[in-house]
C-alpha cells in the first residue's frame, strides 16, 4: 500500500514534448498520466483503443494536460515512423522519449520457432531502436534531449519461462549504453529503466497468483509490492532537468530483488 505523500514536481518537465509508446495501459498508462499532470505535451502509441481513449477521458477531468493518442503497431516500423512524422507535425519537436512498450507472454524453450523469436523480439526490442532513430533529428536541433528505455530485472534475476523476452531486454541495456555515447555529444541523453515485479493490472490478470506473489515477496528486500506510478515517478526525474548529467545508465527499481 502507498503512502500518502506529496511527490515531486519538475518545472523543466512543462510544456515539454513526450512521446510514450505503450502508453494505454499498465507501466505505460501511469508514464502517461505522470507526465500530464505534469502539464508536459504528451503523445502516446499504442492499439488499446478504448482504453487509450478512457485514459484521455479521465485525465482531462482530473485537469492534467490532455494527451493525444495514437493508434500504431510498433511492430510495423513503416507505421511507426509516420507516426513519429505526425507527431512531429503537430509539435514540431520531441523533449523525451519513453520506450515502454512490450510483452512478456510466458513461453518454454522447446516451444520457441523461427517466427515466434522474431514476433517478440520485435515487440520488446525492435521498435525501441527505430522510434529512437525518428527522434534524433528533432533532438540533434534542439541540442537536448533524454530517451528512456523500459527494460527488465528480468534478465539479471534471470527469469525463466521467458527466454526470448530475456534476451530482448539484456539488449536493451546494451542499446542504451552505445546510444548514450552515440548521442551524448548531441546533449541527448540515453538511460534504462529496469523494474522489477510491478503490480499492474495485466500483471495480476495473468501471472500474480498467491504462490508467486509470495515468491516476489520472499525476494525482494521490501516486502510490498511495487506500483506502477512509482516506477512512473522514477521516469519523471529522469527526464527532468534534474536529471541532466545521469547518462548510460540502467537504474534497477525492484524493492530490493536484484
Amino acid at each position: 500500500m502507498e503512502h500518502t505523500a506529496l511527490f515531486a514536481t519538475y518545472p523543466s518537465i512543462r510544456d515539454r514534448v513526450v512521446v510514450v509508446t505503450g502508453g494505454a495501459s499498465g507501466i505505460g498508462e501511469a508514464i502517461v498520466e505522470a507526465f500530464s499532470k505534469q502539464k508536459a505535451r504528451v503523445a502516446f502509441l499504442d492499439i488499446q483503443d478504448e482504453a487509450a481513449e478512457q485514459l484521455c477521458k479521465r485525465l482531462t477531468l482530473q485537469g492534467a494536460t490532455t494527451p493525444v493518442y495514437h493508434r500504431c503497431d510498433l511492430t510495423d516500423i513503416g507505421a511507426l515512423q509516420n507516426t513519429l512524422q505526425t507527431i512531429l507535425g503537430r509539435f514540431r519537436t520531441v523533449d523525451v522519449l519513453v520506450n515502454n512498450a512490450g510483452n512478456d507472454t510466458r513461453h518454454r524453450v522447446e516451444e520457441v520457432t523461427s517466427g515466434y523469436w522474431d514476433e517478440a523480439i520485435a515487440i520488446n526490442l525492435k521498435h525501441q531502436f527505430f522510434m529512437t532513430q525518428a527522434v534524433i533529428p528533432a533532438m540533434q536541433k534542439a541540442q537536448r534531449g533524454s530517451i528512456i528505455n523500459m527494460s527488465s530485472i528480468g534478465w539479471a534475476i534471470p527469469s525463466t519461462n521467458q527466454v526470448v523476452y530475456v534476451t530482448a531486454k539484456a539488449g536493451i541495456v546494451g542499446l542504451t549504453r552505445t546510444l548514450s555515447h552515440e548521442l551524448g555529444a548531441d546533449n541527448i541523453r540515453v538511460n534504462c529503466i529496469m523494474p522489477g515485479a510491478i503490480l499492474t493490472e495485466r500483471q495480476q490478470r495473468l501471472w500474480v497468483t498467491e504462490e508467486y506473489k509470495a515468491e516476489i515477496l520472499k525476494n525482494q528486500a521490501l516486502k510490498r509490492m511495487i506500483l506502477p506510478e512509482e516506477v512512473a515517478r522514477l521516469v519523471l526525474f529522469l527526464a527532468a532537468d534534474d536529471s541532466s548529467a545521469i547518462t548510460n545508465q540502467s537504474y534497477v527499481i525492484d524493492a530490493g530483488w536484484v
